[in-house]
């Protein structure tokens, strides 16, 4: 299975609008797949920065069903959410939802790829200005998200 050290992610902006962030992951897109849409994952992997714990995981995989997401530092009890509704689900490829955060709305589109049992990951976050995006930017979520995708790496093999 992928260590932290095996593979990296990748943040980039391929547009004045989105960020894409990539990860190639040593598991089977169906593992993957699950590890991001299954709220006993996602809890345990989706904590950004060490401190933080997901206090809130609510999925509702299906075309209109909503998810919402809460985290907490623990030291600081400071709490951040964001939600969104799904568009599209496509097991085990593709996922589509909206995103709101901060009042602000986006589109995330996840898409996995297998080839020989390794699963690319690429998710692209489309924003309604720059201005939001570099503002997404600016948290330093790129940090967050490979702490993230790290965390995610290791507790693959669990999941076989």
């Amino acid at each position: 299975m992928t260590t932290a050290n095996e593979s990296r992610t990748v943040v980039t902006t391929p547009s004045e609008v989105e960020i894409a962030i990539s990860r190639e992951f040593d598991a089977p897109r169906e593992l993957v797949f699950d590890a991001f849409t299954r709220p006993e994952h996602v809890s345990r992997w989706l904590l950004g920065p060490d401190g933080w714990v997901m206090s809130v995981c609510e999925i509702d995989l299906r075309v209109d069903g909503a998810w919402r997401w809460v985290w907490r530092r623990d030291s600081t009890g400071e709490e951040f959410g964001m939600s969104g509704v799904y568009r599209e689900v496509t097991r085990p490829s593709r996922v589509v939802n909206t995103e709101v955060y901060e009042g602000n709305e986006s589109v995330v589109t996840l898409e996995l790829t297998e080839r020989d049992g390794r699963t690319t990951v690429v998710q692209t976050s489309r924003f309604a200005s720059q201005e939001v995006r570099d503002a997404v930017l600016a948290t330093g979520m790129a940090d967050g998200v490979d702490a993230s995708f790290n965390r995610l790496a290791g507790m693959l093999p669990t999941l076989a």
